[in-house]
């Protein structure tokens, strides 16, 4: 059994987790959000906690037990903490170095913040939309390995060359 899907996943109070077949729907403080769940995995609320089993022990059977757990576990996490990316911009100014300025737009469920020139917060309640738009910014002007300009991760480690 999946050592990640056989977890039960604890719903805090104030969330509320509903779930209508292969559809799971997270109210909490923060906000709401759905998603579809793989029909082969079955999802249950037992006891103010959310249960993920799996039919038989196939290969993918196996895999999606562990995935739809995280997810699921994503959600409730999304809707009553939120998630947070951080970008360190270094040695560029926003116009990023080229000849045009760049400019990204925000998305619903994403704020941006900017409380110092070199730092970049993005915040919103969704792990992936986070993840994807943080990405997004950070492909405008990756960190090169030369002089270590560019926009990375905060902590990312950039190996430099001569």
């Amino acid at each position: 059994m999946s050592r990640i899907g056989r977890k039960p996943i604890v719903i805090p109070t104030g969330v509320e987790v509903k779930i209508d077949g292969s559809n799971i729907t997270v109210k909490g403080p923060k906000g709401t959000l759905d998603s579809k769940i793989h029909p082969m995995m079955t999802a249950k609320v037992e006891n103010g906690e959310v249960v993920v089993t799996r039919p038989n022990d196939e290969k993918e059977a196996r895999s999606l037990h562990g995935l739809t757990r995280t997810l699921i576990s994503n959600m409730v996490e999304g809707v009553t903490n939120g998630f947070k990316k951080e970008l360190e911009i270094q040695n560029l100014v926003m116009n990023l170095g080229y000849s045009h300025q760049v400019i990204v737009p925000e998305t619903d469920g994403i704020t941006i913040d900017v409380p110092d020139p070199l730092k970049i917060v993005i915040n919103g309640i969704d792990k992936q939309r986070v993840g994807q738009f943080a990405a997004e910014v950070r492909e405008k002007r990756p960190p090169e390995p030369y002089k270590g300009k560019g926009i990375r991760y905060a902590g990312e480690y950039v190996a430099h060359k001569e």
